[in-house]
C-alpha cells in the first residue's frame, strides 16, 4: 500500500469520525508532509484521492476543506442497557428476520448478506464445480473433525495479518462462524452464567446465549471507540461473569473499530478477573482501512481468547465455512463440535483452499472493501434524505451495516410490518439487545452496488418513518 493512500485514509477516517466537521480547513500540506515524515507530493496524492471521494474541497490559496455540504447526521447515542444479568428475549423477531424467503420483489435491507455478484468470486465457482466433477469425489468423504488441514494451512497465513502467529493445529474448522461462536460459549460457560456482551449486540450470539440457559449482561458500547472498559469493570466486580464476548472490529452492527489500547486494556481486565473472552472477527478482513486492524487475540500470550471467524461476510454465507482459534480451550471446543455437527462439509473447504493459495482472496478483498466503503457514503447520504429530521447513523470504519437511531419511543417493529406490504424489509434494533431495547432503531445492509430499486427501498423507509412519526405526535396531542 503506497504512502498517500496510507494518508488518505487516515484523514478520511478522521473526517468520518467527526474530527474534522463539515466547512472546517484540513492541515496545510506542509504540515502533514512534517508530522508524517512524506514529501509535499505524497500530500499533495492523498489530497487528491479524498478529493475524488467528495472528502475534500480545494480553495485557491487557502488549501483544502472538508465540503460543507456534506452532513453528517449525529452518531447514536451511547445505550443505557440494563445494570444486572438478564434472561434473552426477542426470538420471535429474530425469527422474523430470518426465515424471510429471498424474493426478487421484496428489498431485504435486514439481513448480513455481502454482494456475492462481483466478478472476483468467479475463480471459486469455477474450483466448486471442478471439485464436484473430479472423479475421487473429495467432495462427498468424511473429513477430519479438525478441517482439512490445507484450509487450516491458509487461515493460519491469513491470520498473519490480525497480528495472529498461528499453526494449522490451533484451528477448528466449523459450520459458519455462528457454530465457531456456539461450541466456544459451550466450551465455558454452563447453564446459569453470566455473560458480557457489548450493547446493541450480534443477535445470533445473544439468542446462544438464550438456548443454553445463560444471561447476558449488556455494556454499554460507544459508537466510536467500543465497549465501555469502565462500565466492564463495575460489572466484572459485581457479577460472577464467565466469559466477555464481543465484535471489537468492524462491529455489527455500529460498524466501529475498537482502538488497540483498548483492546489491550480489555486483555488486561480478563486476565485480573480470570475470565475468557470470545471474540467475533467476522467483519475484521473488511475494514476500510490498511492494514486491517489487530484481533484482541493477537496480544493474547494464556490463551484465553477464543477467536471466531468465517468466510460469511468476506465470500459468501452459503458455503457455511468458519473457523475458531480456541486457545487453552481447543479441546473442549472440538468436544462441543463433535457434539453438534461433527466434521464440516469438506467440498467448499477444499474450494476456499485453493481459492486462497492461488492468490484470488486479496484482489477480491480489495474490490469489495472499496466498493462497502463507496455504498455507506451513498447510504448515509440516502439517510440524510429522505429520513426524518433529527435521524442518527453510525460510521462504519468497516463491513457493509449501517445502525439507524430514530427518536425515542418510535416503534420499528410496527414500521418494518408496514415496510413488507410495500416490498422492504429492515432489520429491527430490538433483536440487538438481551432486554428488547434499541427499538427505536434499525439496521440497514448497503452491500449491494446502489441501484434505483436500492434507493427507493431507503426512501420509503424514511417515508414510512416520517408517517409514523406524525401519527404518533398526533396521538399523542
Amino acid at each position: 500500500m503506497t504512502l498517500y493512500v496510507n494518508l488518505a485514509e487516515l484523514l478520511g477516517t478522521r473526517i468520518e469520525q467527526g474530527f474534522y466537521r463539515p466547512g472546517d480547513r484540513l492541515p496545510s500540506v506542509r504540515a502533514l508532509s512534517v508530522e508524517h515524515g512524506v514529501s509535499l507530493s505524497t500530500v499533495q496524492q492523498a489530497y487528491r484521492v479524498l478529493e475524488d471521494g467528495g472528502l475534500a474541497t480545494p480553495k485557491p490559496k487557502s488549501g483544502y476543506f472538508v465540503p460543507s455540504s456534506r452532513e453528517l447526521p449525529e452518531l447514536p447515542a451511547v445505550g443505557r442497557p440494563a445494570q444486572r444479568p438478564v434472561d434473552i428475549s426477542q426470538w420471535d423477531q429474530v425469527l422474523e428476520l430470518i426465515r424471510a424467503v429471498p424474493r426478487k420483489d421484496v428489498v431485504q435491507l435486514g439481513r448480513g448478506m455481502p454482494d456475492i455478484t462481483t466478478p472476483t468470486m468467479k475463480p471459486l465457482l469455477r474450483g466448486l464445480a471442478q471439485i464436484s466433477r473430479r472423479q475421487d469425489m473429495p467432495g462427498l468423504y468424511y473429513d477430519n473433525i479438525y478441517g482439512t488441514l490445507e484450509l487450516r494451512e491458509q487461515i493460519a497465513r491469513l491470520m498473519l495479518d490480525s497480528g495472529c502467529q498461528l499453526g494449522s493445529n490451533d484451528l477448528i474448522v466449523t459450520t459458519g462462524c455462528h457454530e465457531a461462536l456456539s461450541t466456544s460459549i459451550r466450551a465455558v460457560c454452563m447453564p446459569g452464567d453470566i455473560v458480557a456482551v457489548d450493547s446493541p449486540s450480534f443477535h445470533g450470539a445473544m439468542q446462544t446465549l438464550k438456548g443454553l440457559g445463560m444471561k447476558a449482561l449488556e455494556i454499554p458500547t460507544d459508537p466510536i471507540t467500543g465497549i465501555s472498559l469502565d462500565a466492564l469493570e463495575l460489572a466484572l466486580e459485581q457479577w460472577p461473569i464467565k466469559a466477555i464476548q464481543l465484535t471489537p472490529n468492524c462491529n455489527n452492527p455500529l460498524g466501529y473499530i475498537m482502538p488497540e489500547s483498548r483492546k489491550r486494556a480489555l486483555l488486561t481486565l480478563a486476565q485480573r478477573f480470570d475470565v475468557a473472552i470470545i471474540e467475533d472477527d467476522v467483519y475484521g478482513e473488511l475494514a476500510y482501512t490498511y492494514p486491517r486492524p489487530r484481533t484482541i487475540k493477537s496480544f493474547d500470550e494464556d490463551g484465553r481468547v477464543l477467536l471466531c471467524s468465517s468466510f460469511s461476510k468476506t465470500l459468501a454465507p452459503g458455503l457455511r465455512i468458519g473457523w475458531v482459534a480456541p486457545g487453552r480451550y481447543l479441546e473442549r471446543v472440538l468436544h462441543m463440535k463433535y457434539i453438534s455437527t461433527g466434521s464440516t462439509a469438506p467440498q467448499p473447504q477444499i474450494a476456499i483452499a485453493e481459492f486462497l493459495k492461488a492468490g484470488h482472496f486479496e484482489p477480491h478483498l480489495r474490490r469489495m472493501r472499496t466498493q462497502y466503503q463507496r455504498n455507506r457514503d451513498v447510504m448515509i447520504d440516502w439517510i440524510n434524505r429522505y429520513f426524518p429530521a433529527g435521524t442518527r447513523a453510525s460510521r462504519p470504519q468497516g463491513s457493509f451495516m449501517l445502525w439507524v437511531e430514530l427518536p425515542e419511543g418510535f416503534d420499528t417493529l410496527k414500521l418494518n410490518r408496514a415496510l413488507y406490504d410495500q416490498g422492504v424489509q429492515i432489520a429491527v434494533g430490538s433483536i440487538f439487545s438481551a432486554s428488547g431495547k434499541y427499538r427505536n432503531c434499525l439496521r440497514m445492509n448497503y452491500a449491494a452496488k446502489p441501484t434505483a430499486q436500492i434507493e427507493e427501498a431507503v426512501r420509503k423507509v424514511g417515508a414510512m418513518a416520517t408517517k409514523l412519526l406524525a401519527e404518533n405526535h398526533c396521538a399523542s396531542d
